[in-house]
């Protein structure tokens, strides 16, 4: 099956675009069950349901909302999700780079694969291999189906992939589990068991090869799907059949000497650029602190 198209804006450095079209890495291959009726092997499905009438919702009836008191709700359309901020839904801003290999495995999330759209290809090429050669991630943020992600764009091969990230707050700290301390000794961990265990360990390393990895639970569940269906033991569904439901890129040099420049003067000059915008941040709070409750 082709890959869909989740989304479509640009990638930003300092004052490059690159044009890109967002695809989902993942192509999962779970065995899907059907929950049917017993009696007649209909579909079992699920209502939504009007919690006040008891009656069904169609979907073009169903809204989201934002509870801003209790039983008071601010609906908002697809169309309020986006123009809420219309460079956050469309652009992948990069804030800085950092060292691949400095982001712990456990804040990966879901990958995304990144295409150059809009005759992007230059600077799509210019950005991968920049990330390539430094062995670099850039950190970023974007927003996906009204939700903001921090991200990690990362060089694979000949891609630009998006690594969605999970916050730090997502992930348990590990203090609150018991597990044993360095001190080898102290746990009756003798030398010779040591070398024993990493000789064990390189006689088992192998060069990474996904393809030699397979559900062995899907492949035997299909088996048995199969067998059951070879000895005759597939039923029909009883009753009526159900009617089916029916950016371009200008003198890039430029950009990229413009971009160093303008670090280079926030470097110099940050401290009361930042004064500056904390000021007018805190007289805007202010003067709206007396006219409107802040949203929960």
């Amino acid at each position: 099956m082709a890959a869909r198209v989740i989304w479509k804006g640009s990638v930003s450095f300092g004052l490059v675009h690159v044009p890109v079209a967002l695809y989902s890495a993942e192509q999962r291959s779970e065995t899907h069950l059907s929950m049917l009726d017993r009696r007649d092997l209909s579909p079992v499905g699920y209502k939504r349901v009007n919690k006040t009438t008891g009656a069904e919702v169609p979907w073009e009836d169903v809204v989201k909302g934002y509870e801003y008191d209790k039983g008071q709700y601010v609906v908002l359309e697809d169309e309020d999700l986006e123009r809420a901020n219309v460079k956050a839904t469309q652009t992948v801003e990069i804030a800085g780079f950092t060292d691949l290999a400095d982001i712990p495995f456990m804040y990966f999330d879901k990958p995304y694969y990144l295409e150059p759209i809009n005759k992007g290809e230059k600077v799509y090429a210019l950005l991968r291999e920049s990330l390539k050669r430094r062995k670099k991630a850039g950190i970023a943020k974007v927003v996906l189906r009204s939700r903001q992600y921090l991200a990690a764009l990362v060089a694979q091969g000949d891609m630009l992939v998006l690594e969605l990230l999970r916050y730090e707050h997502e992930l348990r700290d590990p203090v609150q589990f018991s597990v044993p301390g360095h001190d080898l000794e102290a746990l009756g961990i003798r030398p010779k068991e040591l070398e024993m265990a990493e000789r064990l360990v390189d006689d088992m390393s192998t060069a990474w090869d996904p393809s030699q990895y397979r559900d062995e639970y899907r492949d035997d569940l299909l088996a048995l799907i199969e067998e059951k269906a070879g000895a005759g033991e597939v039923r029909a569904r009883s009753g009526v059949e159900e009617v089916p439901r029916g950016a371009e890129v200008i003198d890039l040099m430029s950009l990229l000497k413009r971009s160093v420049q303008e670090k280079g003067k926030k470097g110099a000059g940050g401290k009361s650029g930042k004064a500056s915008a904390k000021k007018k941040a805190k007289k805007k709070t202010s003067s709206r602190s007396g006219g409107k409750r802040a949203s929960r």
